[in-house]
């Protein structure tokens, strides 16, 4: 078994094309050799800012030999009358470079096997692996020079190598070779003699090519500088990332800034510092410091100049941050309710002050449907919830929305809850991160996300494949977690209609009498029509795959179909986990055959002086003891338990009696039944 190295070498690649750049090598290289049937024990990519690279171990020294069946014309076409092969019959023959002797009739045809020679691994690889290559995808690809051919950034080397011989390619304008290029303060003729030696000798010339390997050293890196001071970095993983794919050798650096910046609220300097410089702020006791450490891609002793540029640039962000602060503190959080008009929500949907107003309204009858008897803080954080959007500081940094409206309440003098539910509104932030632990946050954050569901629906932008308008996903996946996780009692199935109704209707050149009616006919069709009931399927779908990891997929849908599950959250839950715990094939049966015999609704009741079979009696009475419902798992074993009264109605009674009398009387039994299966789930998508 063999081992190839291909290394594309390049100008420093855009950070963001680089995870993807993993994948696509990964799958293009893999798909190649499972299509040409070459056996291979393993595909791995490497990346740094400047190279791919791609180690291919096991590999087989040829594709197999396969024999393949050509199917030729005829029988009458390819003899002639005497049985000898026609003009036809010997053009096949030519063409396929099969002897006239061996080829064979088989239903009718002829036939030829055709024997296609394995090619050698080295073949492939030379004729594949450079439209492998051009076959990446990414934004702003480019050209250079006078190729015609695109690629992220100008490839500057290419090493190409088979155990211990070069594989030569030539990729747009670069041939390859067995040498690559070390760290570009490093040595720069590295020679690969085998691609096992790949990895270390990399290594040796400060280039850490595992980007798992690099991504662990900035974490042990970071921790090991932050501890000379005492203190603990802050990471994202998107932050990991982005510092994993900029640097070939992380070296941290720590630099210092003016305490007087730590007077700005604390998400502000942070995300300054990890999103907009790609710094770690550092936290000692759990508050933040004025030292941050950066992640260096240099090799030597001399950081003073690479501190002293850091803190040149950290300071005139922060500065533009104080100025900031310090003008939109000059009012009120309060006094830029009124600028949400200038803003648009969305087209036909008024502005971020009718939005705002919306939410007041929506977050009014949560608090009605959670019996909370004093809804002023809630009301209080809807109205404010959106105010920070007018402010120079989000304008500026736009991810600190709901941050910087917590802090400027502060400043205005609002209480607690009412700071920490315009922060907490738009929790969670995404599918793992945390829910908003105070009622505030809860009941806002659920009006606003089920507001924009319901816009953006009621405009016709739902969401299709990749498209997520408005990120209507993560909204209809945020309203099941708060709910879920702290266990709210909301009917959603009545928050979608008002919050339908309250959706503004244009109205613009038309008459009072048409305004009316259209007011009218929107609101009816929007709660009644396709429009409710789209949002309705979508946020089921949503709640289903949440689940699904806990739960098979055919119990989470007859769970839903025979009851709403937006109506009750929780009761759909516990149906979801007792029917999880059904073992019955004969009761599912029986289920099942109630369902295929009431195809149509029954109009008429049990008559039971039309009982002329002991069975009959025997069922009705069974049916009458199935009555736990308030005990899901109870109700399931009763349904179990009667079920041999329902096996020996089957065997004993003909539902399809010719009499129609008896005939419907039986079917009115059958409903009682069935509606005892539908109280706990659709069985029939089981």
């Amino acid at each position: 078994m063999s081992k190839y190295l291909l290394e594309i070498g390049t100008e420093e690649l855009p950070y963001r094309f680089i995870p993807s750049a993993i994948n696509q090598l990964k799958k293009l290289f893999q798909d190649f050799l499972n299509d040409n049937k070459v056996g291979f024990s393993d595909v791995k990519v490497y990346a740094t800012p400047r190279r791919l690279a791609v180690i291919i171990d096991g590999l087989e020294a040829n594709s197999p030999d396969e024999v393949k069946i050509v199917r030729g014309p005829i029988k009458k076409v390819a003899y002639d009358e005497e049985g000898n092969l026609s003009k036809a019959g010997l053009g096949f023959a030519n063409k396929n470079g099969v002897a006239p002797d061996d080829l064979y009739v088989e239903d009718d045809y002829i036939h030829a096997k055709i024997l296609i020679k394995g090619k050698s691994i080295v073949e492939l690889l030379q004729a594949n692996v450079p439209s492998l290559v051009l076959k990446l995808q990414g934004s702003h690809f480019m050209r250079w020079a006078d190729n015609e051919e695109k690629f992220s950034r100008p490839i500057r080397w290419i090493v190409s190598i088979l155990d211990r011989e070069e594989v030569k390619i030539k990729i747009i304008d670069k041939e390859s070779s067995n040498v690559s290029r070390g760290h570009r303060f490093a040595q720069q003729s590295v020679v690969i003699g085998h691609p096992d030696d790949y990895v270390e000798l990399m290594r040796n010339c400060c280039v850490i090519v595992d980007q798992n390997e690099r991504r662990q050293r900035i974490i042990d890196r970071a921790k090991a500088e932050a501890q000379k001071f005492g203190a603990e970095p802050y990471y994202t993983d998107d932050l990991l990332d982005e510092v994993t794919f900029i640097t070939e050798y992380p070296v941290p650096a720590t630099c210092d800034f003016s305490e007087e910046y730590l007077k700005l609220p604390e998400e502000l300097v942070v995300t300054v510092m990890a999103v907009h410089q790609r710094y770690f702020a550092l936290y000692k006791d759990g508050k933040l410091i004025n030292k941050f450490i950066t992640m260096t891609n240099y090799l030597g002793d001399e950081f003073e100049n690479i501190k002293a540029g850091n803190v040149r640039v950290i300071k005139a962000r922060l500065d533009d941050a104080v100025f900031f602060f310090n003008e939109d503190t000059k009012k009120p959080l309060e006094g830029y309710v009124e600028d949400l008009k200038g803003i648009t929500f969305q087209k036909g949907m008024g502005s971020m002050y009718d939005k705002a107003q919306r939410l007041v309204k929506l977050s009014r009858n949560i608090c009605k449907q959670l019996n909370i008897a004093d809804s002023r803080l809630v009301e209080r954080t809807a109205l404010l919830a959106k105010a920070d959007l007018t402010t120079n500081l989000v304008f500026e940094f736009t991810e600190l929305q709901g941050y910087i409206g917590a802090d400027y309440a502060r400043v205005s003098g609002e209480l607690a809850p009412v700071c920490e539910g315009i922060k907490e509104h738009y929790f969670p932030l995404n599918a793992e991160s945390e829910t908003a632990k105070g009622l505030e946050g809860q009941i806002v954050g659920i009006a606003d996300k089920i507001d924009t569901i319901a816009a953006v629906f009621a405009e016709g932008k739902k969401p299709t494949g990749s498209s997520d308008p408005l990120g209507v996903r993560r909204a209809a996946l945020g309203i099941i977690r708060t709910i879920m996780a702290n266990d709210l009692k909301i009917n959603l199935d009545a928050l979608i209609n008002e919050t339908l109704i309250n959706l503004p209707i244009a109205m613009e050149g038309q008459t009072v009498v048409d305004k009316i009616k259209n007011v009218a006919g929107s609101f009816t069709g929007r709660v009644t029509g396709k429009v409710k009931e789209e949002i309705t399927e979508f946020i089921v779908q949503r709640l289903i795959i949440f689940l699904s990891d806990k739960y098979a997929k055919n119990v989470l849908e007859a769970c839903a179909s025979n009851k709403n599950p937006l109506e009750n959250l929780a009761d759909y839950v516990e149906r979801v986990k007792v029917v999880s715990t059904l073992n019955s094939p004969a009761m599912l049966e029986s289920a099942n055959r109630v369902a295929r015999l009431l195809k149509e609704t029954v109009l008429v009741s049990v008559n039971k002086e039309l009982f002329n079979n002991p069975a009959e009696n025997m069922l009705y009475k069974q049916i009458a003891t199935v009555d736990a419902k308030d005990d899901y798992a109870k109700f399931l074993k009763q349904l179990e338990e009667i079920n041999p009264s329902v096996e020996k109605f089957f065997n004993d009674v003909l539902v399809m009696d010719k009499d129609e009398k008896v005939k419907q009387n039986r079917l009115a039994l059958l409903s009682l039944l069935k509606e005892k299966y539908d109280y706990i789930c659709d069985f029939s998508k089981l």
